[in-house]
């Protein structure tokens, strides 16, 4: 093959596989997007949390005033849950006790996306299980006021199946609020809880 055209063909190798490589950045970009939690405005504050009114495990009826003052983990679920939920607040506990005296300052919420079954009482009983964050506050309500809470914090849940023996998918992130009640940042359900402690000390620390 003459030389011009082995240079030739190169270069438009070359040319493909820059093509290629910038195809597959922007695809794995979007994949890393669609796998945040929140997306932002174009100011850069997150679009998580807002304003709800639920009731606690004690039938009090509550708000987002809740989260003033205090740092917060928010993590929505189900008391029915065979799995992710009870893991989940098992894994709060052992933030809790990772942080020593640093958990004065943090609560921690579980609110329920499955207000047909989870009455106040069921979200008392359930959330003094042992093993699970102590002092953990339950909220639930009527669906239309779950269904504005999940909105405001872009959680996802749906019903699968009919009859008693229904169950709910749901998104799996924990919320970390200041105590000034506005979103600081998300904790993803695998991350463990040396990974996640550190990251609440680190975002404590940031104010």
């Amino acid at each position: 093959m003459p030389r011009r055209s082995i240079l030739l063909l190169a270069g438009a190798c070359i040319v493909i596989a820059a093509c290629l490589a910038i195809v597959t950045m922007v695809v794995v970009t979007g994949r890393e997007r669609a796998a945040l939690p929140a997306q932002t405005t174009s100011t850069g504050q997150p679009l998580v949390g807002g304003d709800f009114q639920l009731v606690n495990q004690d039938g009090q009826a509550v708000d987002q005033t809740i989260l003033n003052g205090k740092w917060s983990l928010v993590f929505f679920g189900f008391t029915y849950c065979p799995e992710f939920c009870p893991t989940t607040l098992a894994e709060m506990a052992a933030i809790q006790q990772r942080l020593g005296d640093k958990a004065e300052d943090v609560q921690f919420v579980f609110v329920s996306i499955d207000p047909e079954r989870d009455t106040p009482q069921l979200m008392k009983d359930y959330l003094s299980s042992d093993g699970f964050p102590n002092g953990t506050i339950g909220l639930t309500g009527s669906p239309e006021q779950v269904a504005q809470a999940a909105r405001a914090y872009r959680a996802f849940y749906e019903k699968v199946g009919e009859g008693e023996g229904y169950t709910m998918n749901h998104s799996l992130a924990v919320y970390l609020m200041g105590p000034d009640g506005k979103f600081r940042t998300a904790l993803s359900y695998d991350l463990g809880p040396d990974k996640a402690t550190k990251i609440v000390e680190q975002t404590m620390a940031r104010g």
